[in-house]
């Protein structure tokens, strides 16, 4: 199960809005057919894996790392092929909570008298996947604010400008991070302020399917020229249903409306609306306003914090603009998932403590 979950990883930039999943078939310790799923539409993990195994597949046991589809979708299901090669033995680490497969490709196997067992890694299974299950599970994509900052916690000069905190090595890291999510979510703010392209840098030869760039701009404020306008991945800009467009702005990209909460726009309703259009994992790039929100609506699964052998000062730009507390008890917790030095930056991966 450890190798099929390897496996399954070599699709993480490149299956969304399909889960990562991987496939090794074995008669023991030998390992006959092993695949994983690389890209939506094309064959699925089992079927790889199958066609490597040819005969040999028969009275073997297949690990799989989410439990087989077994419905008719862009490719034939899963379940109904293992069932075919005469497997007799499937384990899988996660079950698939999508509707139309949860629980129905393990019956189905069980029906065709092939042993099932269920459980086997399923939290690295699931972790693989934290964007899907968030999806399908919570009805809202998986959200994960990247910040950079400086010792005494500062992400820019009073001035606004921020390049650069940190070194290559975290900025490289960074687009990897970019490359595994659905969407690289950001507000008008920084775009006026940074013009940030919020594409997808990785060395050449390594391939992925270009996340979707979304842009909360409810009052449509972003100029002509700007690069998130430019076309050069998908990007969609939200605003509220009081400003329409009047010009060529915004021909190359998609435009939605969304409600607006208390005069701002309704971040519930922004990950409601980009759950519906399969988005996964959301990737924030924003300023401490928008990250602050995000926050404070309890939206943020995960902060994805650099911090830079450097100091700002106290009149630099804070990290997260939250509320004022009174008491150390209402102070918000934070766990720490990952750490890792880049150079001479650290890399913190923290969880909000629920």
């Amino acid at each position: 199960m450890a190798h099929a979950l390897r496996l399954a990883e070599r699709g993480l930039y490149t299956t969304h809005p399909n889960p990562r999943v991987g496939c090794v078939i074995a008669h023991g310790e030998q390992v006959v057919g092993a695949g994983y799923h690389l890209r939506a539409g094309e064959p699925h993990a089992e079927v790889h894996a199958l066609r490597e195994a040819g005969d040999k597949a028969r009275g073997a046991t297949a690990y799989v790392t989410l439990e087989p589809c077994a419905h008719h979708g862009r490719t034939p299901p899963c379940a109904d092929a293992l069932v075919a090669a005469g497997v007799s033995r499937v384990v899988i680490a996660a079950e698939d909570p999508f509707p139309q497969v949860a629980g129905r490709g393990i019956g189905k196997l069980r029906e065709a008298g092939i042993t099932v067992d269920a459980g086997l890694m399923r939290e690295a299974a699931r972790e693989l996947n934290i964007g899907f299950f968030s999806r399908i599970e919570r009805g809202r994509p998986w959200v994960r604010v990247k910040l950079a900052m400086s010792l005494d916690g500062r992400t820019g000069l009073a001035n606004g400008e921020s390049k650069w905190i940190t070194g290559e090595a975290a900025r490289a890291d960074v687009q990897r991070w970019r490359a595994r999510s659905s969407a690289i979510l950001t507000g008008s703010g920084t775009v006026l302020a940074d013009n940030p392209q919020l594409t997808v840098r990785l060395p050449d030869g390594e391939s992925f399917t270009p996340p979707w760039r979304v842009v909360l701009d409810h009052r449509l404020r972003t100029p002509l020229g700007h690069h998130v306008l430019d076309g050069a991945m998908p990007t969609l800009v939200l605003h509220n249903e009081q400003y329409t467009p009047h010009d060529a702005r915004y021909q190359a990209v998609e435009l939605a409306v969304v409600k607006e909460k208390g005069g701002a726009m309704d971040l519930h309703a922004v990950m409601d609306l980009l759950a519906r259009r399969h988005i996964s994992e959301v990737h924030v790039e924003a300023g401490p306003s928008l990250c602050g929100s995000l926050f404070a609506a309890g939206l943020v699964d995960e902060l994805l914090l650099y911090v830079a052998p450097v100091l700002l000062g106290d009149s630099a730009r804070p990290l997260l603009g939250l509320p004022s507390l009174t008491d150390m008890a209402s102070r918000w917790k934070l766990r720490t998932i990952d750490r890792r030095v880049l150079d001479e930056d650290m890399r913190l991966l923290l969880r909000p403590v629920t």
